[in-house]
C-alpha cells in the first residue's frame, strides 16, 4: 500500500483489513477518534510504536508525556505541524512495512 491508496482509505468507515497496528492507529487518529489511537499504540513494543505514542500525546497537548515517549523512540520533540509528522510517521511505516 501507498500513502495515496493509505489517504483515500479515510473515505472508508473502516481501516483495510491487514493493516498493521501502528498504522491503523494513525488511520484512527486521522478520522477522529484518538482514543481508539491511543488504545492501539498504547502498549507496543519498539521505537516505532514510541513515535506514533508520541505523536499522539503532541496532538492531545500534554508535552511532557509527549516529551517521554520521544524520547522512548530516540526522536527529538519536533518543530513541525501535527499534520505534516503524521504524514511522515505514516510514509515511514507504509515504506517499512513494504520493506519488511
Amino acid at each position: 500500500m501507498d500513502f495515496q491508496i493509505f489517504n483515500s482509505s479515510l473515505n472508508q468507515d473502516v481501516p483495510h483489513i491487514g493493516l498493521p497496528p501502528l498504522l491503523k492507529a494513525l488511520w484512527y487518529d486521522e478520522k477522529g477518534d484518538w482514543n481508539k489511537a491511543h488504545d492501539i499504540a498504547d502498549g507496543m513494543p519498539g521505537l516505532d510504536a514510541a513515535w506514533v505514542h508520541a505523536y499522539l500525546h503532541r496532538k492531545e497537548g500534554v508535552q511532557w508525556n509527549a516529551n517521554y515517549w520521544y524520547r522512548r523512540a530516540s526522536k527529538a520533540s519536533p518543530n513541525k505541524s501535527l499534520k505534516t509528522e503524521w504524514e511522515e510517521i505514516v510514509r515511514y511505516l507504509l515504506a517499512k512495512n513494504i520493506n519488511a
